[in-house]
């Protein structure tokens, strides 16, 4: 099956939870997931039970920065090189994980399938939740994204979250879906609620 690449952009509410949605559809059919987060800490309500479900690898989120608009210099520099890793962390493990789908028909047995074949290792598919975001604040690299997409595994499924892709990282999207704020809670000063917004 060839991977395609999914958008979830926007000023509007789901898309992280639209991403965590099609992860755990993935995963109900016996595909592997990685999923990585940007712009975000561990301290959100779905954590715990995605880490909890077989099939799913979490990064965890090992440092967090605050803000974008409140960060100093320094901070934003420091955020530059660990969301840089961040992606090419994810990236590497979505290609190396002993593969659910991609590994081929049969259950793989040292690089080769039990039908004989060599299989493909990798997940199905890789969630980058944050990453446009990330991008639009110049804390990843957007060039690098691009080049990790355009020479991405031809099974690899890859959604990528967050507001204000630009056009280039919009062109690459096979399926785009833009979430709206019409209207949103917070223009009546009703900030994130636990176990809605996190």
């Amino acid at each position: 099956m060839k991977g395609l690449i999914h958008i979830y952009c926007g000023d509007g509410k789901g898309k992280t939870t639209a991403a965590i949605g099609l992860a755990i559809r993935a995963v109900g059919r016996g595909k592997q997931v990685v999923m990585a987060r940007f712009l975000k800490n561990d301290d959100s309500g779905e954590v715990g039970v995605l880490l909890g479900i077989p099939g799913i690898t979490l990064l965890p989120c090992r440092k967090s920065f605050g803000f974008t608009w409140n960060m100093t210099d320094r901070e934003r520099q420091e955020a530059r090189v660990y969301y840089g890793d961040l992606l090419e962390e994810a990236w590497d493990l979505a290609r190396e994980l002993p593969g659910g789908e991609r590994a081929g028909k049969g259950a793989e047995k040292n690089g080769k399938t039990d039908d004989g074949k060599k299989g493909e290792k990798g997940a199905d598919l890789l969630v980058l939740d944050e990453v446009l975001g990330a991008c639009r604040a110049g804390l990843v690299r957007e060039e690098r994204l691009l080049a990790l997409l355009d020479g991405k595994p031809e099974g690899l499924e890859v959604v990528l979250t967050g507001r204000g892709p630009s056009k280039e990282l919009m062109a690459r999207g096979d399926y785009v879906t833009r979430m709206e704020a019409v209207p949103h809670p917070y223009e009546k000063g009703i900030g994130a609620r636990e176990g809605v917004e996190y």
